[in-house]
Formats: C-alpha cells, sequence, structure tokens
C-alpha cells in the first residue's frame, strides 16, 4: 500500500553520477538458489550447491520502464544480488493472445542487465486497485479481461487504495477468480512469460501476484468482516489461482522459484490463511512466500511511533505460515516513503533488523534518487538518508548456519555455526575490498565488491564471530 509511489517513481533517474559503479563487462554470475537449508530456529533459507547459504536482497525496478543499465549496473555496484521486475499483464497483453513486442522486448533487456552484472531477478506479476480501467495507468489487469457487471467506481484522491472496496473492482476481482475464460487467458499468459523468460541466467523465479485482493463481503471498515473476508478468500479463490498458475508455469519452466503472496492484512497483525501449495516440478519443491512489510500508519503519512508493536506484531504473524510449510520468505516490498523522519529512521533499522531473523531475502522499494520520497538514493546518488542500514554489508553466500547479525555505529557484525565446510569453502561478504574485518582468524580475498574468508582452523559446531568496518559505504565516491 503505497500513497504517493508514483511521484516517486518520477524521479528516478537515467544515470546514477557519482557511483563506484562495476565495470562495464559482465561479473561473475551469482551462485544459484538449488537448494534450501533449515536452521535451528526453523527458517528455511535458499543454499547454493556448495551449501552455503545464500541472502539475496536488493530494489524493486522498471514498473514503468525507467530503469536504465546504470541502475541495473549500480546495484550490483552497491553489493546488492537481487531486483524484482515489475512487470503488467495491461502493458504485455493489450489485446487478448497477442503480447506487445516492444514491451517484450523491454522486459527482454532489463533481464539481459540482470544478466550481465551478475543479479538474481524475481519477476513480479504487478497490480494496483486491479487494472488501468480505475485509474492505475497500465498497471494490472488489461481492459479486455476487465469485467464489472457496469457497477460504479468513485476515486477517492486522498487514498488509492479505497479504490479496492468500490463495487466495480470488487465485481472485476469476482470475474477474475470465477469465469473459466479468464482464469484460462491468466493462466495462458504466464506460461508465455515464463517460457519467454526461462533462458535468463538471472532469473530466480516469479512472484505470481501483488498485493492480492478480492471481494469483501460487509461493510470493509470493520476489522473482523476485513480479516474474514481476507481468509476466505486466502483459502478458495486465491488459493486455487496460484494453484492453477503454479501449474501453468511449470508446464514451461521446472526450473524456477515460485512465491505466493498473502494479502495486505499482514501488515496489520493478522496471519495468512493460505493453504499449503504443491509444485508439479521433479524433485524437491521450488515455492517461497513473498510478504510485504508496511506500515498502515506511515504509508498514510504519518512519521513511524516505535511504540505502536508495528515490527512486533508483524513478525509473529509473517513467521507461522513459511515455518509450517517449509518456505523461504522473500519480502518483496518494505520501506516508508520517507526514511528521514526520525521515526521511520527508527523504522527502516528494526525492519533490517527483523528480516535477518525471518527472510531469506528481501528487495527494497524502491531504486531511484530523489530528496525524500521512497527513492534509496538521495539526490546526490549516495544511500538515502535514514536509508543507510539497507546499505550495509551482508554475508551474500554463508558456508555455516547463521545465527545472529546486526548493523549499528557503522559496524556490521555477524555470528553464524560452522559446518563441516567452513574451513574449506569461501564465505563471501558485501563489502568494500577495505574494510576492517576482526574476529574469528580467517583467509582473506577480495574479489569483485566482495570479502572472501575462508576459516581454517574452523570445526564443526564452533562459533564463528565477525565484525566488519567499512571504510566509507557500499558503491559510494
Amino acid at each position: 500500500m503505497r500513497v504517493r509511489r508514483t511521484a516517486a517513481l518520477a524521479l528516478a533517474t537515467a544515470a546514477l553520477t557519482g557511483l563506484a559503479v562495476a565495470p562495464a563487462q559482465a561479473r561473475t554470475e551469482a551462485p544459484e538458489p538449488t537448494a534450501t537449508v533449515t536452521t535451528p530456529d526453523g527458517r528455511t533459507l535458499f543454499a547454493d550447491a556448495e551449501g552455503r547459504v545464500l541472502q539475496l536482497r536488493g530494489f524493486n525496478i522498471d514498473k514503468y520502464d525507467e530503469t536504465t543499465e546504470a541502475d541495473v549496473r549500480a546495484i550490483a555496484a552497491h553489493g546488492f544480488t537481487l531486483v524484482r521486475v515489475a512487470i503488467t499483464w495491461a502493458r504485455l497483453e493489450p489485446a487478448p493472445g497477442r503480447l506487445d513486442p516492444h514491451q517484450l522486448a523491454r522486459l527482454q533487456q532489463v533481464m539481459s542487465w540482470a544478466d550481465r552484472y551478475g543479479l538474481r531477478a524475481v519477476v513480479d506479476f504487478h497490480q494496483d486497485v486491479f487494472g488501468p480501467k480505475y485509474g492505475g495507468g497500465d498497471d494490472g489487469v488489461p481492459l479486455w479481461a476487465t469485467r464489472d457487471d457496469g457497477l460504479p467506481f468513485v476515486p477517492d484522491p486522498k487514498d488509492w487504495f479505497a479504490g479496492y472496496f468500490q463495487p466495480a473492482v470488487q465485481a472485476a476481482f469476482r470475474h477474475l477468480y470465477d469465469d473459466a475464460d479468464l482464469r484460462r487467458r491468466q493462466s495462458d499468459f504466464y506460461t508465455r512469460i515464463a517460457r519467454e523468460l526461462r533462458g535468463h541466467r538471472s532469473l530466480i523465479g516469479y512472484d505470481l501476484f501483488n498485493e492480492p485482493f478480492g471481494p469483501v463481503d460487509g461493510d470493509p471498515s470493520d476489522p473482523a468482516v476485513l480479516a474474514s473476508s481476507s481468509a476466505a478468500l486466502e483459502q478458495g479463490r486465491l488459493a486455487a489461482m496460484y494453484q492453477r498458475l503454479i501449474k501453468a508455469i511449470r508446464t514451461v519452466d521446472t526450473r524456477s522459484w515460485l512465491f505466493v503472496e498473502p494479502t495486505v492484512l499482514v501488515g496489520e497483525g493478522v496471519p495468512t490463511a493460505l493453504p499449503g501449495f504443491h509444485d508439479p516440478r521433479p524433485g524437491a519443491p521450488r515455492l517461497g512466500y513473498a510478504p510485504h512489510f508496511y506500515s498502515t500508519a506511515v504509508e498514510a503519512g504519518q512519521d513511524w511511533d516505535p511504540s505502536d508493536g508495528f515490527v512486533t506484531a508483524y513478525t509473529a504473524a509473517v513467521t507461522a505460515y513459511p515455518q509450517a510449510h517449509h518456505l523461504p520468505v522473500l519480502v518483496g516490498e518494505w520501506g516508508p516513503p520517507d526514511a528521514r523522519r526520525p521515526g521511520n529512521t527508527e523504522l527502516v533499522k528494526q525492519q533490517t533488523a527483523a528480516m535477518s531473523g525471518f527472510a531469506a531475502g528481501w528487495t527494497m522499494w524502491y531504486w531511484c534518487r530523489a530528496d525524500g520520497g521512497y527513492c534509496g538514493l538521495g539526490a546526490d546518488g549516495r544511500p538515502a538518508r535514514g536509508d543507510e542500514p539497507a546499505f550495509a554489508p551482508y554475508a551474500t553466500a554463508l558456508a555455516g548456519t547463521p545465527r545472529h547479525e546486526a548493523f549499528a555505529d557503522g559496524s556490521y557484525t555477524l555470528t553464524f555455526t560452522a559446518t563441516r565446510t567452513t574451513a574449506t569453502t569461501w564465505t563471501e561478504i558485501a563489502a568494500p575490498p577495505t574494510a576492517t574485518v576482526t574476529g574469528t582468524p580467517a583467509e582473506r580475498r577480495t574479489r569483485e565488491g566482495r570479502i572472501l574468508l575462508r576459516f581454517p582452523g574452523a570445526h564443526r559446531g564452533d562459533t564463528i564471530t565477525l565484525t566488519v568496518t567499512p571504510q566509507g559505504a557500499r558503491g559510494s565516491a
């Protein structure tokens, strides 16, 4: 739920001057998330072929075609490993059965940039307030697939999210979930996009439906009505959609991870009612959970009040489902509209700390450059004031089992338990090559914005501690 997102996106720029970016040539390919590991506290995390735990972190890009190659190169230069690429059905299939060649070429180009600079990409099937008929530009479900029975839609310029409760939008969601021909059309679109993109080495997978919503039976201002309607949607129509789309993509792609989103009520501390899902691919399932992490009060323009319990309530609401179904958590969107405000600065600190305890990865909203708004960079091209914890060093590939990490007073601290590979396999940390590393003795190398560490004296079960103090921010001049 973003109230000023469009304005923030308009501030994105074509080039990011003043950054120490990666060389123009291709970077080494990022480790492939081929498996998962389960930590002693029940988290499911991505792992590579060497058994290293992977952390995927980065930014959302390209909702409205602003992203340039310079942006993608800069994201990699800042040490990030992931981009979430927002696409929309309306833009890619403006007429039934015909993919728009310009939009498809644009998507292929962005994915090729991710290939070139060693990033991983999650493709997000995006919508806000259903589709363009309801004021969202080309965002969401195309006009030809929008059926609202002629019911009224009266936009509220002060609250775009209120559009979800308008009769026309409620009807449009019902038809999308219930009409057999629209279900077939949607599944066919997903299959064709998966067929087009399956050759990209950057592709990690798909976020199947952004911020899903649907019919509310009763007064949406009543929290009990909203919660019961959300649960009914997640257990019924939405669950059926997800299973159908999983099957559609698997007809052409058995490698990618497929992520399901709950409704936005997790931000209110309401646990999801989604069921488990079946992955028809051969071998272990590759399914994940992709909630968003937004405070409703902050989205409405308030500075965050740390006493409101939001982070604690959200963490409690978001963790039970993925633990029960052994799913890695990828937080697809998070971040306040203006991190410079003191409460929001604290919110970013607490969100990054919380996600290190439950998430396998995250993508912040949004990669752009401006003073204020959702942009992760300030007008000078450096990390936006208040967003510094999102740019902190982190272990991109960890030869061990993570226990705790923190960023405070300019230093990153990591504690993990050694495994049988800790002594012989390199742990990679995104940090400037000049950063100081203290703690457990290690063999050290540097490569492409990474510090590589190996612990020859480590034995399985040992506790490894590290503190990384950068000499300047990652990616800054």
